[in-house]
């Protein structure tokens, strides 16, 4: 398992696999920040950085559109992710 199997397919799609943090959203900057924390075991940050991107979230004008339901993908895979690290089996 490749350890950025985690990130969301536009993190990998640029240069060299990745995009420049000049070119990505605030969320997308937020959520790999999230991932990281979570790899890093550091719960309480992971959680913090998830409020924020909820924030975020919610505060962008409803759009139908399909980015707008990856986000709210992305933002329940996040919790369900930090769940599971809190819960392990």
């Amino acid at each position: 398992m490749d350890g950025d199997d985690h990130l969301a397919p536009s993190f990998r799609d640029g240069v060299n696999g990745f995009f420049p943090l000049r070119d990505m959203r605030l969320s997308d900057k937020i959520l790999a920040a999230f991932h990281q924390a979570c790899d890093e075991a550091d719960y309480q940050v992971a959680d913090q950085l998830l409020r924020t991107l909820e924030m975020v979230l919610t505060r962008q004008q409803v759009d139908p559109s399909a980015n707008s339901r990856r986000n709210m993908d992305s933002l329940v895979e996040a919790h369900e992710r930090l769940w599971q690290l809190r819960h392990p089996i």
